[in-house]
């Protein structure tokens, strides 16, 4: 089967995979007893870091040092372009870079479109490998019309819904941060930010998030805008990825974001190893090191091992 017809054929399965939403779907696979998480390698001045050897790679659960079962390079990847619909809709200004973007990914990459209202994601695209198609699905986010909702609990849909893809998974979510539906209170973190986090680890997604102030004349307080931003920092550092945002001013540009995610993503290793999660399953911290120079990983706060026997 050549590459264009087995593309097809994926993008066709993976459509029909995501009307079909099940519990089910909310893991990625794993085999019995292990649990496969992302790192992400970043290269500190001009260090390599596009062909990392298991042999110079250390897993730590505590002063404990436990042993790799595999350590190989992430290829497969599905990728979620996550937009807030409650966003000021002067970033349709910025799409042009979010499609060069898309047009950027590898051939190995399938990418869906989606935006948050009504705590929910409605899919404009689902995932594709065909990038000219996910592009097309990319238009003005609704702004004050989209009011009301929480960009943590819109995610929380997406992954409660997400097909029984590969392991490797990632969310771009472009938004402010503001929780209009739960976040009225006087907390530093969202109530609905905890489970987001969990879920994504558990479903080894990394989150990376863009800081877009929203449309709301409500939404430029410093207050408000600063918990925000704390809230996906938060977020994005969790699970394994990065946060992006310069004060609470509109972006010049997203590109610069964009380029750096991109780097990150071409540069990510999957690391299996055996874990009892008991009956339920739990989460675990866990430290990936290196003996490179100039090489540092970014991974999740925590792990989920999967119940034994799983």
């Amino acid at each position: 089967m050549n590459k264009h017809k087995y593309a097809a054929v994926v993008g066709a399965l993976l459509a029909v995979a995501f009307l079909a939403p099940s519990l089910a779907h909310a893991q990625a696979k794993q085999t019995s007893g292990n649990a496969t998480f992302t790192v992400t390698a970043v290269a500190k001045k001009e260090a390599d870091v596009s062909d990392i050897s298991k042999d110079n790679v250390q897993l730590f659960q505590g002063k404990e040092r436990k042993q790799i079962g595999d350590w190989k390079k992430g290829d497969t990847l599905f990728l979620a372009i996550l937009i807030d619909d409650s966003i000021d809709s002067g970033a349709g200004g910025q799409w042009q870079y979010l499609k060069d973007f898309i047009m950027a990914q590898p051939p190995s990459t399938s990418v869906m479109v989606g935006y948050i209202s009504n705590n929910g994601t409605r899919v404009a695209q689902d995932f594709t490998p065909d990038k000219t198609l996910a592009t097309k699905a990319l238009r003005l986010p609704m702004g004050v019309g989209a009011l009301g909702s929480s960009p943590y609990l819109g995610t929380i849909d997406l992954l409660k819904r997400w097909p029984e893809t590969g392991v490797r998974r990632s969310i771009i979510l472009i938004t402010s941060g503001i929780d209009y539906f739960r976040g009225s209170g006087f907390g530093l973190f969202y109530p609905d930010l905890d489970p987001l986090i969990s879920r994504a680890q558990r479903q080894n997604t990394n989150i990376w998030s863009i800081y877009y102030p929203s449309a709301s004349h409500r939404g430029h307080s410093y207050w408000l805008g600063n918990t925000a931003q704390n809230n996906i920092d938060k977020l994005s550092e969790d699970t394994g990825a990065e946060s992006y945002f310069l004060g609470l001013g509109m972006p010049v540009s997203i590109k610069p974001y964009l380029d750096e995610i991109s780097g990150h993503l071409s540069n990510q290793y999957l690391l299996t190893f055996a874990g009892d999660g008991g009956k339920k399953g739990k989460y675990q911290s866990v430290k990936v090191k290196t003996d490179l120079q100039d090489v540092e990983f970014m991974t999740p706060a925590s792990v989920f091992l999967p119940p034994s026997g799983q």
